[in-house]
């Protein structure tokens, strides 16, 4: 029984730990960047500049406050995420941007750095530590004008050009439905459709008649069964049929005739003579008067 509870009791331990692990900044992701935007995404003052967007891949939140962001391998801890802003804290599977214009006093997204568009480009998430790394990611030189460098599907591990920018969004995105086309290219005048809605259609009258035919006789069925009950008949009585009725009162209507003449349809009636008053007649109550 000890043995038992301390198996339980490490196990929800386990699961406490994998939780709090999974809402820590090592689940974060760089996950999408942008070296060179001429005619793209725009930060809050209205300008265009290289970005950098992060991506929560846990559970739950995470909040990113007191974590750097370098472009330098030799200094991890170039730029520290301030540790007062609310907009800090991620929310599950959702991104964040980040600017990278060198103009950290725009706001807590405003990093010191800036990206050169000539070579090569590092960029690194750390812990609050500044030891610990989170992510990293090097972009090459030649992704081109409005050319993201990112992962094919969040937080996943191949990387590759996006010639579709996709910052604070998903970076795989369902432009199509694969039915809907199959319908397009196998039915394009939606004849099959048609047909089909109208067999399931067709088939639901069906099966409702069937169940309310069979919810009918069952009905009737017990209303019987409870009619014999109650006038004291056993379930499995044989009952004479219509056609057994009618042969029986037609037999008896020709017996009838064999008996009797014509006269027993003719109904007589006949005054009846009383000598006597009935017992409520007034003349019980007058007296009677003396003869002479």
């Amino acid at each position: 029984m000890i043995r038992k509870k301390t198996g339980v009791f490490l196990l929800l331990i386990c699961l406490l730990s994998a939780g709090v692990e999974a809402q820590r900044v090592t689940s974060m992701r760089i996950n999408e960047v942008l070296v060179i935007n001429e005619d793209n995404f725009v930060d809050d003052y209205g300008k265009r500049g290289s970005w950098v967007e992060l991506y929560n891949t846990s559970a739950g939140s995470v909040d990113i406050r007191g974590c750097f962001l370098t472009n330098d391998r030799n200094n991890p801890k170039k730029y520290p995420i301030p540790k007062g802003d609310v907009l800090t804290k991620i929310r599950p599977r959702q991104h964040v941007i980040f600017w990278i214009d060198e103009q950290p006093s725009r706001g807590t997204f405003h990093v010191n750095f800036k990206f050169d568009p000539d070579r090569e480009n590092y960029i690194a998430l750390y812990d609050a530590d500044g030891k610990t790394l989170v992510d990293e990611v090097t972009i090459p030189c030649a992704n081109g004008k409005e050319v993201s460098y990112g992962r094919t599907v969040d937080g996943h591990a191949e990387w590759g050009f996006l010639e579709k920018v996709t910052p604070s969004t998903n970076n795989l995105t369902l432009d199509t439905n694969d039915k809907i086309d199959n319908f397009r290219v196998n039915d394009s005048l939606g004849v099959g459709m048609t047909l089909t809605a109208m067999a399931v259609v067709f088939c639901g009258l069906i099966l409702l008649y069937l169940i309310f035919k069979f919810v009918g006789k069952l009905s009737v069925t017990l209303s019987i069964r409870r009619a014999q009950k109650t006038d004291g008949s056993t379930v499995g009585q044989d009952v004479a049929s219509g056609e057994i009725l009618a042969a029986i009162g037609t037999a008896l209507f020709e017996l009838d005739e064999d008996v009797h003449d014509i006269e027993n349809t003719v109904l007589t009636i006949q005054k009846v003579k009383r000598n006597y008053s009935p017992w409520n007649s007034k003349i019980y109550g007058l007296r009677e008067i003396p003869g002479k």
